[in-house]
């Protein structure tokens, strides 16, 4: 993995070092919070509903033990003693004082890690394939070309202030596990006839009050034009996009007024300006960054332990049916450590879960960590005759949970209990699902199922692409929680559709189990997911389950 060099560990002191001076001033009132704004999100620092939160940068993901350890110790340190992790990749510590974070700012500067870029209207944390490097699937690890973006995108001059936040997905599979199509630009890694590497590159997504996905602007675009290509959007947008409204600043709004094709045809002919400009130190950089990428000396170690071990102990077979994935080694498998234990928080994890998972990496998986957009951790490679061990321990630290991909795998966002913008809860609502479903003992039966859950029209929980979305909103001083069906966050993504009224807080979990009933009576076998049901039935028989006294009305 990409370790920091002299000119980044420099630039980020040097930045640590300017954000003490201006949190001392912001103590001492020689800067008001109006002044002081601006200058802490930029360095990640928000102040939230009930005290400040910092956002740490996990660019694509990507962590290795020292660093989760380091989390660890700001946890405990300078916090309550836990981090979220959140659908940017990133961590999030929810109650730091004002006057520690300098200090923590310098105890992520020792591990190679930073805050920058994670707010503001800039480029934000660039996320890629949680799977990057290890998936069977791949048609190239995606992560040097976001450590490229990385690189270019940080405190470049042109587009520290652009009209709104900005935010870049890629994903080497042609099984987008990015959600490359909710971003301001998505990048999807292809290769041409001849075999040569590429992109299909997307613009205009974004979910929030006006959910759009993204559109295709160029279908295939060479590698070496990558940098030129996206500053050359940059620049479009940031000339076009709206700045007299906050609400229609994205490019997705910039994208629909002037339309695709006027658009993409700004894009190209800034791209014909700039390109020459561009004369090959982008592609060498590319090169370097690749090289510390290069994958692990995989071991070769026999997996008759891991056969015997699944064959005997049904605790381990039913996790190794959720929680792994294909490895391109045969001998090794992809983990997904479950962040979702059945009443759980989503996405958070104790000091003490931070540094098992760190152990594990360390011990039994080359020192490689992942944070996945759906709020869970990864090791992207193990050895199966670990698998074992790597279970027991993880068990052990209430990590062992076998539900991934299931219907209390969910992703909530911090909604009331934290975020000022939230105008309903969305932690107790994710609880309570997982909750009944675990009682109810109906998890595994349903098969794969995903609820994404947001507290406001800002969608952080990203509702609009759930099987099963749920956006929490405040009418008349009420929680109302309004139900979306059919969203889709792969490839083949959609948007959502609103199935009709929304519930009270007491009503929305009886409302979830209606629909998952009506689901496994109407589906034409085991093997036919949610999704795959509601799009060969369309949306009426689900909504005759959620609204049942409107159908008995209907039907008189």
């Amino acid at each position: 993995m990409y370790r920091y060099s002299d000119f980044d560990e420099a630039f980020v002191r040097a930045r640590v070092a300017q954000f003490r001076d201006q949190v001392a001033r912001r103590l001492s009132g020689a800067l008001t919070e109006d002044e002081f704004k601006p200058l802490r999100l930029m360095n990640g620092l928000y102040l939230q509903l009930h005290a400040y939160m910092l956002r740490v940068a996990i660019p694509y993901g990507t962590l290795s033990a020292r660093q989760m350890r380091q989390l660890a110790l700001i946890a405990e340190r300078w916090d309550k003693g836990y981090g979220h992790f959140t659908t940017r990749q990133n961590v999030q510590f929810n109650w730091p004082r004002l006057q520690d974070v300098p200090d923590i700012l310098d105890a992520l500067a020792d591990v190679g890690m930073h805050a920058i870029q994670t707010s503001g209207n800039c480029i934000r944390n660039v996320t890629a394939d949680h799977f990057a490097g290890a998936a069977a699937d791949e048609i190239a690890d995606p992560r040097p070309v976001a450590e490229l973006i990385r690189q270019w995108s940080t405190d470049h001059p042109e587009f520290s202030f652009l009209p709104r936040k900005f935010k870049i997905a890629v994903t080497g599979s042609p099984n987008d596990r990015a959600v490359t199509r909710a971003h301001d630009i998505g990048l999807r890694m292809l290769r041409d006839g001849s075999g040569a590497a590429g992109f299909e590159v997307s613009v205009g997504g974004g979910l929030g009050r006006t959910p759009m996905l993204g559109q295709v602007i160029r279908p295939f675009l060479p590698e070496a034009d990558l940098l030129p290509y996206l500053e050359a959007v940059l620049q479009t947008y940031n000339a076009a996009g709206r700045r007299d409204n906050k609400y229609k600043a994205r490019i997705k709004i910039t994208v629909f007024e002037h339309g695709l094709a006027a658009f993409r045809d700004e894009v190209e002919t800034r791209f014909a300006e700039i390109r020459p400009e561009f004369r090959g130190a982008d592609r060498a950089l590319l090169a370097e960054i690749r090289a510390a990428f290069a994958p692990p000396a995989f071991a070769r170690l026999p997996v008759g332990g891991f056969e015997a071990a699944r064959a005997r102990d049904g605790a381990f077979r039913a996790w190794c049916a959720t929680n792994l994935a294909p490895h391109r080694e045969g001998d090794h498998a992809i983990v997904t450590i479950s962040l979702k234990a059945h009443g759980a928080t989503p996405g958070d994890a104790t000091a003490a879960q931070m540094r098992v998972m760190a152990d594990l990496a360390e011990r039994y998986a080359y020192d490689e960590l992942r944070v996945s957009h759906e709020q869970n951790i990864v090791l992207p490679h193990v050895p199966k005759a670990h698998l074992p061990a790597v279970f027991d321990a993880l068990a052990a630290a209430g990590l062992g949970t076998a539900n991934i991909g299931l219907i209390s795998d969910i992703i909530a966002c911090p909604g009331m209990d934290y975020c000022a913008l939230a105008t309903a809860r969305s932690i107790p609502v994710a609880q309570a699902i997982a909750q009944r479903f675990a009682a109810l003992d109906l998890e595994h039966a349903i098969g794969p199922m995903k609820i994404k859950i947001s507290g406001c029209i800002n969608a952080c929980g990203h509702h609009h692409v759930g099987h099963i979305g749920i956006l929490g909103l405040e009418k008349a001083g009420v929680e109302s929680y309004q139900i979306t069906l059919g969203g889709d966050a792969t490839e083949l993504a959609a948007i959502g559709e609103r199935a009709g009224p929304g519930f009270a807080h007491d009503e929305i979990v009886p409302a979830i189990e209606r629909l998952v009933r009506a689901y496994l009576a109407l589906r034409a076998g085991p093997d036919e997911t949610f999704l795959a049901a509601f799009r060969r039935l369309g949306p009426a028989p689900f909504r005759a389950a959620l609204y049942p006294e409107e159908a008995r009305r209907d039907a008189a």
